[in-house]
């Protein structure tokens, strides 16, 4: 183990020593510097985006996504550049050419070789990785004021507080803990539904005994009955004003039936 370790080690100091770890460096920062750029401006004009239809999700969230969904695409394929390079090394065989020979004292496999060589080229890699990542994310944070805090799951829909009120949107038939649209009926997917709204409202401090108005999107125009039947069980004392649509597209492929929104007291 002590001859690996020290060849890990070797690799590793051998790897940022290399010019091809310079250049990278050097692309990197070009890059960072461009995506600055991108999101100054595409922050400075969120009046001018829109997201696709059946995306229900706010312009500065999607553009904060969509940048950051680019920048680990690029970090990720600087990565792979840097590490392909870093071990053309090993492959070529340059540990055979006598490099290695201080370093061990007696002679060990060719693949405890290859792949000490591996660990200090990947150690190298995934420090770069990781910065570059930290650093894109800060980027967009710090310019487009967007975290991403959490993770978002499609279906348990965003609160947004304004005026004394909550606006609660796209709330679906979404389980939690897997992610994916409930199966069953109408009224069993508005069950679900209810169930994530109300979730929802508490953590925001609201209820949905306080909630003023809502909105409904069904799949199909029969699904009403069902719906309905079911929506008067979670208001006995009185159901909120509202009005009804049909489901958008992508809600539809998502395997969604009925989809919610409210407004609420805070």
């Amino acid at each position: 183990m002590s001859s690996v370790a020290a060849i890990v080690g070797y690799g590793f100091r051998e790897a940022v020593r290399r010019k091809v770890f310079a250049v990278v460096v050097l692309l990197t920062a070009l890059f960072l510097f461009l995506f600055w750029l991108a999101n100054h401006y595409v922050f400075g004009e969120l009046s001018q985006i829109a997201p696709p239809e059946g995306v229900n999700v706010d312009t500065r969230t999607f553009a904060g996504a969509f940048l950051f969904g680019l920048a680990m695409f690029a970090t990720l394929f600087l990565g792979v550049v840097l590490a392909v390079f870093l071990t053309l090394g090993v492959v070529s065989g340059d540990a055979e050419r006598g490099l290695l020979q201080p370093l061990v004292v007696r002679p060990i496999g060719r693949g405890t070789l290859l792949l000490s060589r591996f660990l200090g080229a990947a150690g190298v890699t995934t420090a770069y990785v990781l910065a570059v990542y930290w650093i894109a994310m800060t980027i967009t944070g710090e310019t487009g004021r967007w975290w991403p805090a959490a993770k978002v799951v499609p279906g348990l829909g965003r609160v947004t507080k304004a005026g004394g009120l909550l606006f609660v949107n796209s709330v679906g038939p979404v389980d939690p803990e897997t992610g994916r649209a409930v199966s069953g009926d109408t009224a069993v997917q508005t069950a679900q539904s209810l169930r994530n709204l109300k979730t929802a409202l508490e953590e925001a401090g609201s209820s949905l005994e306080r909630g003023v108005w809502a909105t409904w999107a069904l799949k199909d125009p029969g699904d009403f009955d069902g719906f309905c039947e079911e929506w008067s069980h979670w208001f006995p004392e009185g159901m909120p004003v509202g009005q009804g649509m049909l489901l958008p597209s992508a809600q539809r492929k998502a395997g969604f039936r009925v989809s919610l929104g409210v407004i609420a007291e805070a």
